[in-house]
């Protein structure tokens, strides 16, 4: 929608305390969405269009959507003083046509789980009781972890259940690459790296109990992720697309030359059981030869290989500098057969490509069978920029940051620069 349109919704103030239920027309039973002309500025496959679900919600980031097709969006950056957009589609036409504001803590992290909308705030975890039939929460959040660190920009905090309801959160190391002196060239890393204590890993935490704190309270699930915001939990296993570190160049330019910073290091998509060591900040991944090379900060050349075993190896990997920021498996039945089971993957972009032209801003799709990639990824959604080559993610039209798949198997996407939502279906099957 428009801001025309938004204008004549009516906004709710929920801040944490207890308001009486709004009484709101249902969400709508059956959907049948219009495709917006030019699938409202991106480029999808033959045989799929779009609907701009919603428009202009602010620096959105992840989406859930409850079963019976309302959706949560969480916001980087509060809007007339809340972090969170309850929409509703209440005619049927893929449009939310009801738009309430609630909740006072900022971030990414947004999940549904039996009954419960969890949110995953920059510093904390905390859970609200979403009413039966209502759109908004109308008791205040209950808090569940808190003593994250906050600093240096990777407070970003996805989370996830496992099929036993554990929740999971990611914690983003505070450091481009645990240096002894942070981002300065030629300073050696840390050994071992203190930051791996309570950062760069994903930790696994009770789903109700409140006053946790971390990471004294949690569990260590898995380490050497420099900053998971793609993080999700599939078919027993977690699945996270970090995001590498930066600046080889600048940091160690006897050994890298900005064409090196731009494509390395790559972005790799982890399969992840108890115990895993993905190598930050050690090692990181060569995606053009297929191997994992050992950190300037910790005595590599670019070229020496780290020991084989050590760290595990990705299942896939992308181009450097994409900025993976949410990954979403496709369990629905709404798209062709060849998407079941694959996995979906929200690419932001990065100001680490620079001064070369910037890459990713895309959605791309990876076919799997079983817990493995079956193919190579392809790009499934595009355009987003507005322009086919951009220098700086500042000259980004829209920027894809939040996937999510709905009841009836629709694709949702979310853009952070000003907050759209796209709906995206197969035109071939429709419900």
């Amino acid at each position: 929608m428009n801001r025309s349109i938004a204008l004549s919704l009516v906004s709710l103030s929920l801040v944490g305390v207890a308001c009486a239920e709004e009484t709101l027309p249902a969400p709508a039973a059956r959907v049948t969405p219009t495709p917006a002309p030019g699938n409202a500025g991106i480029e999808l496959p033959d045989g799929f269009s779009a609907t701009v679900f919603a428009d202009d919600l602010g620096r959105a980031r992840h989406i859930a959507i409850r079963d019976n097709g309302d959706a949560y969006v969480m916001l980087r950056r509060a809007r007339q003083g809340h972090a969170i957009v309850a929409l509703r589609d209440t005619d049927g036409d893929g449009r939310a046509d009801v738009e309430r504001l609630f909740g006072e803590h900022t971030g990414t992290g947004v999940e549904i789980h039996d009954g419960w909308l969890y949110i995953g705030a920059d510093d904390r975890v905390v859970r609200y009781r979403l009413p039966d039939e209502g759109l908004v929460p109308t008791e205040p959040p209950e808090t569940l972890v808190t003593g994250f660190t906050n600093s240096f920009g990777h407070n970003a905090k996805p989370i996830a259940f496992d099929e036993d309801g554990r929740l999971y959160v990611n914690v983003g190391a505070p450091s481009n690459a645990c240096q002894e002196q942070q981002r300065t060239p030629g300073s050696p890393g840390q050994a071992p790296c203190p930051q791996l204590e309570f950062a760069a890993g994903i930790w696994r935490y009770a789903p109700d109990q409140a006053g946790q704190v971390h990471p004294r309270d949690g569990h260590r699930f898995a380490t050497g992720l420099r900053h998971c915001v793609a993080f999700t939990w599939h078919d027993g296993a977690g699945y996270a697309v970090p995001h590498g570190r930066d600046q080889l160049d600048t940091l160690f330019p006897d050994l890298y030359d900005a064409d090196d910073n731009a494509e390395l290091p790559g972005e790799e998509f982890h399969r992840l059981t108890d115990g895993a060591d993905a190598g930050w900040p050690y090692a990181y991944w060569n995606w053009q030869r297929g191997e994992r090379i050992v950190s300037p900060e910790y005595g590599g050349d670019s070229e020496t290989v780290a020991e084989p075993g050590r760290f595990l190896d990705p299942i896939q990997s992308f181009p450097g500098h994409w900025a993976p920021n949410d990954i979403v498996f496709y369990d629905a039945e709404q798209f062709p057969e060849r998407y079941r089971g694959g996995a979906f993957v929200a690419f932001h972009g990065s100001w680490n490509r620079a001064p070369r032209p910037q890459a990713g801003y895309s959605v791309t799709f990876t076919p799997f069978d079983g817990d493995a990639p079956s193919g190579d990824y392809e790009v499934f959604a595009d355009g987003f920029t507005g322009s086919e080559s951009i220098r700086s993610p500042r000259q980004a039209e829209r920027r894809p940051t939040g996937l999510g798949v709905g009841p009836r198997g629709h694709l949702y996407i979310v853009d952070s620069v000003k907050g759209r939502v796209w709906r995206v279906f197969s035109t071939g099957e429709r419900d």
